[in-house]
C-alpha cells in the first residue's frame, strides 16, 4: 500500500492525475487521511547543516530567466574567495527548506551553491504545500528548461565563481538536470539523481560529464536508462551509472521517511562530491 501511494503522489505532482481523481484513488487505497497526506507531500523535519551556520554567506537573489526575474536561494563558504559553482535543482515539492539544506551541504564542500525556484513565475513556491503540485502543472516546460539554463550563465559571470560549473537535481530536478546538460554547452558536470531521460536524439549535444543515480526499486524511470546509455556511448559522452538496489524512488530525500534510504544517500553523496570536485574543482 506505502508503494502505491508513492507512485499516486508522484503522478499527481507530474501531472499525470488531477486533484480530483488523486482524492478518489487515494481514498479507496486507505481512506480520506491518505489522500489528504497525498496532497500535502512531505514536511522538513530537521536539517544537516544550520540556516546559521557560522561557516557559510547564505543569501536570497534573483537573476534573469525567460519568464522574468528568478528567485534563488545562495549558499557559499564566508570567505569572499573565487570558487566552482553549482546549480541544486529541487524536487517537484519546489523550493522547499530541505533543498535550501542541500544547497548548503555543497557549499560546505567548498561550492558556490544556488538553489533556483522553478515556481518563481508565480510568486515562488508557496508555504501552502497542498497549492504546489497545482503550480507546477500550469509551468511552461520549455520556458522553465531555460530559466535554469540561465542559472548556468548567471554563475559563469559571478563575481565569487571560478566560471566553471555544475549542477545537481532530484526527481524532477534530476529529469530538469538532464535537460540543463542538454541546453547548456557551458555545463561541465552534472548529477541528475532518478530523473526522467534526455530524448535519444538530444544527447549528442550534451558536453558536460554525467554522474547518473538511480533506484533500483523505481520501474518508472528506470525503463529509460537503457535507450539513454546507449545514445550516451554512441554520442562519446562521459558518464558513469549507479543504480542503488533497495532504494525507492527519492532515496535522497531524508524529511521523507516513506522513501528515505540512509546507505544509498550517503554512497550517492559521496560519489556526487567526489565527482563534482574531479571536475569542477581540479
Amino acid at each position: 500500500m506505502k508503494r502505491r501511494a508513492i507512485d499516486l503522489q508522484d503522478e499527481f505532482a507530474e501531472g499525470l492525475l488531477d486533484r480530483r481523481k488523486l482524492l478518489m484513488r487515494g481514498a479507496a487505497l486507505a481512506g480520506g487521511a491518505t489522500a489528504c497526506a497525498l496532497l500535502a507531500g512531505p514536511t522538513a523535519r530537521g536539517e544537516v547543516i544550520a540556516k546559521d551556520d557560522p561557516r557559510l554567506h547564505t543569501e536570497w537573489i534573483q537573476y534573469s530567466g525567460a519568464t522574468g526575474p528568478m528567485r534563488a536561494y545562495l549558499a557559499r563558504p564566508k570567505a569572499e574567495e573565487k570558487r566552482a559553482a553549482v546549480i541544486v535543482i529541487h524536487e517537484n515539492r519546489g523550493l522547499v527548506p530541505h533543498i535550501q539544506d542541500v544547497a548548503r551541504r555543497v557549499a560546505v564542500e567548498g561550492f558556490l551553491a544556488l538553489a533556483p525556484d522553478a515556481l518563481s513565475p508565480f510568486g515562488g513556491t508557496p508555504e501552502k504545500t497542498e497549492e504546489i503540485p497545482a503550480l507546477f502543472q500550469k509551468l511552461d516546460y520549455p520556458a522553465t528548461v531555460k530559466n535554469f539554463v540561465a542559472a548556468v550563465q548567471y554563475l559563469k559571470t559571478h563575481p565569487l565563481s571560478t566560471g566553471k560549473v555544475g549542477c545537481t537535481g532530484f526527481c524532477w530536478g534530476g529529469a530538469m538536470t538532464n535537460q540543463v546538460a542538454v541546453n547548456a554547452p557551458d555545463l561541465l558536470a552534472a548529477v541528475p539523481y532518478y530523473g526522467s531521460q534526455p530524448a535519444a536524439e538530444d544527447v549528442p549535444k550534451i558536453k558536460a560529464a554525467l554522474l547518473l543515480h538511480y533506484a533500483g526499486l523505481d520501474e518508472r524511470i528506470n525503463k529509460g536508462i537503457p535507450a539513454f546509455e546507449e545514445a550516451l556511448k554512441k554520442a562519446g559522452v562521459e558518464y558513469k551509472i549507479y543504480i542503488y538496489e533497495g532504494a525507492q524512488h527519492a532515496f535522497n530525500n531524508d524529511t521523507n521517511e516513506a522513501r528515505y534510504n540512509k546507505e544509498a544517500a550517503q554512497l550517492a553523496w559521496q560519489r556526487t562530491i567526489a565527482f563534482l570536485k574531479e571536475k569542477l574543482q581540479t
